[in-house]
């Protein structure tokens, strides 16, 4: 058993007792944990468990590195990407036209509509997939960063439309697409990269599923 898996037991037992000289040292004995596989006199303090937080989610690095293998393994078991997949496309899809429209309807290209997208992708994500492996952070941040460049798209198609008055489909059946990155170019500024920055690293970070310390200390 190593010192810090001794030490893990130790700042969990009633009888701890911190010294400013050397550390933390059983109240019995003086001296710093020597035991081996366990300790006679460990006495489990139920105090600490009240003291975790129940609500804020632990850094998914974080969880990672303090699950144990078994339940890393169950945990796998449980996820289901394809879910997750098609369920953020599906939400990235739906957030594109509402951009499209919200556009449209009130002459502004709102960018705190990539926000929203890239939460609401993440979010849907861990829901549908409960995922843990890097893959569903992954997909996560790159379907919400095409749900925004597909949302401005239709911001243009919209535009479009209402100037020649004609429909959606109308404009998506006579656009030149030879035009497309040139327009979408012309239509991005530096703040649209900072929305979309941000709508990708909500899509990466909301995507996995979360625990918080106690599902954490619960699990060990």
């Amino acid at each position: 058993m190593t010192k810090e898996e001794q030490l893990g037991f130790c700042k969990k037992c009633l009888n701890r007792r911190l010294d400013f000289n050397i550390g933390l040292v059983c109240n019995l004995t003086g001296r710093v944990a020597d035991f081996e596989n366990e300790c006679k006199d460990y006495n489990y303090d139920k105090s600490i468990v009240e003291k975790l937080d129940d609500e804020e989610p632990v850094q998914h690095e974080d969880v990672i590195h303090n699950l144990s293998e078994e339940n890393l393994t169950r945990f796998r078991a449980e996820q289901n990407y394809p879910a997750a997949l098609i369920v953020g496309i599906v939400v990235g899809l739906l957030g594109a036209v509402l951009w499209g429209v919200i556009t449209v309807a009130t002459g502004y290209q709102i960018g705190y509509m990539a926000i929203a997208i890239g939460a609401g992708v993440g979010l849907s994500m861990r829901f549908a997939g409960k995922g843990i492996d890097p893959i569903f952070g992954i997909t996560g941040g790159l379907i919400a960063i095409l749900s925004c460049l597909l949302g401005n798209f239709f911001s243009i198609v919209g535009y479009l439309g209402s100037i020649e008055g004609m429909g959606v489909f109308e404009v998506l059946g006579v656009f030149d697409y030879g035009q497309l990155i040139p327009i979408m170019t012309e239509t991005f500024s530096f703040m649209d990269i900072v929305f979309y920055g941000i709508a990708a690293y909500e899509g990466f970070k909301f995507a996995f599923r979360t625990f918080t310390e106690k599902d954490i200390h619960e699990l060990r």
